[in-house]
């Protein structure tokens, strides 16, 4: 494809008037101001447009799109224990393919080309991700209450099958990184073994790192060291690695950082949502950290708009310092895009270059907003719209363009997506806690004829007010041993353990165990 006539952000992120860029396969193979000589394919008019680098979201949970506008108005660890874990526990398969592609087609109609994603439902991701043709670095989360043989863990021999199967898969767009959760739903024990392994495949790290304020001061008091100095010490810096948040990194931590060359990933919307706090971008860059944007989930953001991301993360440092100057439009820009591949291991995209990856998107620039075109790159941050995006390009290939998909069912996926959404919620609201969690307790035995079944098959009976002190139950099924333990601290919630993987819920849910096949 040949852009015609089309303003360019170059590589060093200038603004550059009426250029010519032509894309071969998946490459970008010539950028100049004068026409190429015999050039006979397809042509795009780039008269009242801009083409600049795709954007790269650097933190998100995709199949989350579900849960849009679900859970609403809560701190991070009510929101997860009362909302997104009694969700979770009731996707299926199919919901968390067609919620990814909802994710993929939202991100693509906003300019983004690639993102870097945390979840389980590994195969139905990577489907996704192969089908859409857009780039992805997934990664599953692995999670362990429990000081024992991360090999024992399912989520870890579910990271290593994904490896095994999905890593530089599609011609290499999706590629397969390897995921601690946090330090907050892992041991030490865990942590180190993870690094371990991740260091030994050679693979990139994927971790959420001090979000909440909470989350960071607990392991301070439990180790005696901010959730970075233990990720340090335990060596999982030792490979390439996002640190999603890092809203309450201190001083010694962002040294750490710049050290080992993590990147870290912010969150604005999302951390301002949840109330977690704001992440000091300025201090990051200052010290030499690699920083990129990520939206996080459409459950704690309700949008997938990278434009909108770029605004914030121009404003807060500047509040934050009250300082205008402390972050300039071009380091933004950086961000959302260089930066991101940058963290993915894609160093051969990020510009518009030849030779580089023909990872591109184009706005158009010639809505009342965008006028006076005084400065482009500043009109890109401030003033630019998610809606302006016209075209999105991964490898050559156009994937979407003036309001159409070019591999995705758009109307499929979203009738599909809003019928399985109101599925879980009507089923959460049935089952669930409402009804029941404040008023019964229900003791699941072990069953010994699940072997050939394909539910759980637990008979549940009612566990009567003056039998509430059980604080243990168990359900037994073949290759799984779940525990679920009365919390302490949460009073009715109950923690539920599967190889070590943990989930809260509330204890009318136990009555529901066989929903858990669904995790």
């Amino acid at each position: 494809m040949l852009f015609k006539n089309i303003g360019i952000v170059d590589e060093n992120f200038d603004y550059v008037k009426s250029m010519f860029v032509e894309t071969k396969d998946d490459r970008i193979v010539y950028v100049s101001s004068v026409r190429p000589e015999n050039y006979e394919g397809e042509e795009y008019d780039g008269t009242g447009k801009v083409l600049m680098p795709g954007f790269v979201n650097a933190h998100s949970h995709s199949p989350m799109t579900l849960l849009r506008g679900y859970a609403e108005n809560l701190p991070l660890q009510r929101w997860l224990n009362e909302k997104v874990f009694p969700f979770e526990d009731r996707i299926k398969g199919e919901d968390a393919y067609y919620s990814s592609m909802l994710a993929i087609a939202e991100m693509l109609r906003y300019g983004t080309v690639s993102f870097s994603d945390m979840y389980f439902f590994s195969e139905n991701v990577a489907k996704a991700v192969t089908d859409s043709g857009i780039k992805c670095n997934f990664s599953r989360a692995i999670t362990s209450f429990e000081d024992t043989d991360i090999e024992n863990l399912q989520s870890f021999r579910e990271s290593e099958d994904i490896v095994k199967r999905f890593h530089n898969a599609a011609d290499g767009r999706l590629k397969i990184d390897m995921s601690l959760h946090a330090e907050y739903t892992n041991r030490r024990t865990i942590i180190e073994q993870f690094a371990e392994k991740v260091r030994e495949r050679g693979l990139r790290a994927h971790i959420h790192l001090s979000e909440t304020k909470k989350e960071h001061e607990e392991c301070k008091a439990k180790y005696s060291l901010t959730p970075t100095q233990l990720f340090y010490e335990c060596g999982v810096f030792d490979v390439p690695t996002i640190a999603a948040h890092c809203v309450w990194v201190e001083d010694g931590d962002i040294e750490l950082l710049r050290e080992k060359g993590v990147t870290a990933a912010t969150c604005p919307a999302s951390n301002l949502k949840l109330g977690s706090g704001i992440c000091d971008v300025y201090k990051l860059l200052k010290s030499g950290v690699n920083v990129a944007i990520g939206t996080d989930s459409v459950a704690s953001n309700n949008n997938l708009n990278m434009i909108k991301e770029m605004f914030l993360c121009a404003l807060l440092p500047k509040g934050l310092h009250n300082d205008a100057s402390v972050v300039s439009e071009r380091d933004i820009l950086k961000m959302a895009t260089v930066n991101g591949y940058k963290a993915q291991g894609r160093e051969d995209s990020g510009a518009i270059k030849a030779g580089y990856k023909a990872d591109l998107c184009v706005l158009n620039i010639e809505s009342e907003h965008m006028y006076p075109q005084t400065d482009m790159i500043n009109n890109l941050v401030y003033a630019a719209d998610g809606a302006d995006v016209v075209l999105t390009m991964a490898d050559g290939r156009v994937l979407y363009k003036d309001g159409e998909f070019t591999t995705i069912d758009i109307e499929k996926v979203k009738s599909t997506v809003n019928a399985a959404s109101s599925r879980i919620i009507s089923e959460v609201k049935k089952n669930g806690w409402h009804h029941r969690a404040k008023r019964r307790i229900y003791k699941v035995e072990n069953n010994r004829n699940t072997e050939n079944s394909n539910s759980f098959g637990l008979g549940a009976r009612r566990y009567g007010r003056k039998n509430r002190k059980p604080r243990v139950y168990r359900l037994r099924r073949a290759w799984r041993l779940c525990r679920i333990y009365r919390s302490r601290s949460q009073g009715q919630i109950y923690r539920r353990q599967a190889f070590g993987e943990t989930r809260y819920l509330y204890a009318g849910q136990a009555s529901l165990l066989w929903g858990l096949g669904a995790w």
